[in-house]
Formats: structure tokens, sequence, C-alpha cells
């Protein structure tokens, strides 16, 4: 298993694994960010602020508020990575419920591509409806997001198919390209069952297997395991970790990438995207305690402890189940829940996020929040 640092890389082709290459000291006198697995699945960030941010379900409104509360994002609509050597986490979900998708994985590029000369990093996690849409599944998906897919492959095309420029450059376009749209729709009234049929071909020419949305997907890991923390959407058991999280991820990879299994087909990965224990999927530890007996509680704690062991981490951090709460921590602040339905096709709550720091955990709840408003966790 290779390891590589990642603070110095070209961007790589939407269809190839993530290549990174060894760098000096930082500026910051912190050592190098050093990434194992392709997709990235282990990741060493020596002395690095964390952190987590859950769900965004195309709400790119809601995806800037998080991301200036986490301090990463500026807030004068530049687009700037202003985290500096922070690595930020998103949880899954980007894709769904709302209008914008496209438009958040271009933001999140961009600030990737910007963090890494800053000695800061941005990770992805594939969520449930990432691997749905992959699959060919848009039951979740808004009229105006089939719209975005095609407005995105006509600006692809504008910037003669030059995919790298068009997928970073797209977040400071696509507002520009909605309004058009909208302007013309009194044209396309009488033949919106056309454009929609249109923007149905067009997502599926993007996401389906081996599409070049799909390819930018498979770059991402389905589990990360960043310093002793381990990130995913649904939950990570005992089996999961007894398959291989690195092997796990690489067949996610393969699949979204179109590889072909013996029998030529793309072969779905189970084990990760289907079914109620699956990675994406999973919501053992984000059940409410308040309704579970005391014995539930103690074996949902016993198999969270035997994996947490397994994969040699203190805490793991999920999404995918809204919390009505907010962000929380649950059997001795070893699970954190950070979903808290921020997108307005979800519950439009405001946004939350978790900050990591030298192993203690807390919650920013406002761009005001220097002190967190729920209790730091220390791990160590």
């Amino acid at each position: 298993m290779a390891s590589l640092s990642l603070n110095s890389s070209p961007l790589p082709h939407p269809s190839q694994p993530q290549k990174l290459t060894e760098t000096t000291l930082l500026r910051g006198g912190l050592k190098p960010i050093v990434v194992s697995g392709s997709p990235p699945t282990f990741v060493s960030a020596p002395g690095r602020r964390i952190v987590a941010v859950g769900d965004l379900h195309g709400d790119l409104a809601k995806a800037r508020s998080a991301l200036e509360m986490a301090g990463v994002l500026s807030s004068d609509g530049q687009n700037i990575w202003t985290g500096g050597e922070t690595v930020l986490i998103q949880l899954g979900d980007i894709l769904d419920r709302g209008e914008d998708e496209i438009a958040i994985l271009s933001l999140l590029q961009s600030l990737n591509m910007q963090a890494k000369t800053e000695g800061g990093a941005v990770f992805q996690v594939n969520g449930n409806h990432e691997t749905m849409n992959v699959e060919g599944d848009f039951r979740y998906v808004e009229p105006g997001a089939f719209d975005e897919c095609l407005d995105f492959i006509g600006y692809l095309n504008n910037c003669e198919n030059n995919w790298g420029e068009a997928f970073v450059g797209w977040v400071g376009v696509s507002e520009r390209w909605k309004e058009d749209r909208m302007l013309s729709e009194s044209y396309w009234g009488p033949w919106r069952l056309m454009k929609r049929q249109k923007g149905v071909i067009a997502r599926s020419t993007l996401l389906r297997p081996g599409g070049p949305l799909a390819c930018e997907l498979a770059k991402h890991a389905v589990v990360l395991k960043v310093n002793d923390w381990v990130f995913c959407h649904g939950g990570l058991l005992p089996h999961h970790v007894a398959h291989g999280i690195e092997r796990m991820n690489r067949e996610v990879s393969d699949w979204m990438r179109g590889l072909n299994d013996q029998s030529g087909g793309p072969e779905i990965p189970f084990i990760a995207t289907r079914g109620y224990d699956s990675v994406v999927w999973n919501r053992l530890y984000s059940r409410d305690t308040e309704d579970l007996e005391d014995y539930q509680s103690r074996q949902i704690c016993a198999i969270l402890e035997e994996t947490l062991q397994a994969v040699g981490a203190k805490a793991m951090v999920v999404g995918h189940t809204p919390q009505t709460a907010g962000v929380n921590c649950k059997y001795n602040c070893s699970i954190w829940r950070i979903d808290v339905g921020m997108s307005s096709g979800v519950l439009n709550s405001r946004p939350e996020v978790l900050e990591i720091i030298d192993n203690k955990a807390r919650v920013i709840r406002s761009r005001r929040d220097i002190i967190g408003e729920l209790q730091a966790v220390d791990y160590t």
C-alpha cells in the first residue's frame, strides 16, 4: 500500500485514480499530509484542524453558509479557500433533493485545489444518493437538477470538452446559466417534456458508470480514516472492516469508473452500497436512543466499540440521518451524527459543522461560535 503526500499534485484526469507526490515541510512547520489508498482511505494529517460537514443535497446557498461557518470559504462570493492548513471532510449526499449539485461538487474541487497549495486538503465521502445516481436511480432528482445537467453539458461544450476546466469553473458560472435558462422558460413551455427528456439523458450520460461525473465521484472513498477518526456516510460495521475498507473503496471506485467484472458487466459492490447494513445506508448508530431498550443500546455500543477497535480509530463521524436536535454524539461520544438536514429540500435547518482539533471535538453553530456550544470532548 503506497503512501503519498497530498500537497502539490496535478489535476488528475477524471477517469483515473488520484495520484499524489511527496513534498517538503510546509511553511507553517507542519509535516505534509500523507494519503494511502486510491481512492484515499488512510490519511495522516499531523497537527491539522479538521472540520466535517454533513449532507448538502444540492443546496448551494446552505453549502456556502456551512463552509463559511467552518472558516474555509470566503464570505465575498469569490470561492476562495480561507482554511489554510485545515482538512475539510464532506460526508456525502451532495446529490438529489436540490438544484445545484454539480455546482457544489465544482466548489469543493476548486477549494481542494486551493487548499493543497496552503497545506490543507478537501476530502469527500460518497453517500447513498451518489451511489443511487450512478445506478441510474433518479427518484429523488429535482427538475432543476436535470436542467443543471443539461446546462453543464452545454458549458462543457463551450469549454471544448476540457473536463478539468469546465468542472472547476462551473461554480462560477452556474448562476448565470440558471438565470438564462429561467428567461427562456416561456419559450420552452410547450416543449417542457422534451426538455425534461433531454435532461434525463444528460444526467445519465454524466453519471452512468464510466461517465465523467461518475468518474469524479470514483475519486472519493466510502470510508475515510483521518488520524484517529473514521468518516463514512451511514456507518461502518465489523464485517465491513473484515472485508477491508481499502478494498471496499477500490471496489466502489472501479464500479463507478465502469470497469467490468469477469462476466463483462459492472459489478455493484453490495457490501458498501446496497442494503440496510451497507456502509452508505446503515442507520444503526443514528437511531434515537430514547426509542431503544437498554439492552439494545448496549448491543449497539458494543458493535461500535468492536468496529472502532478493528479499524484503529477513537471515534466515528456519520451523516445520512437528519438530526433534528443538531449535531450530537452518543455512546460515550464514540459516534458523532452531523447530518442536520440543512438543505431546503430536507429540513431547511441552520447549518452546523463539527470541528476536531488535537482530538477534541466541538460543534460550530454560527460564524461567531469561536467557543463550542456543545462540550468539547477530548479523546487523547
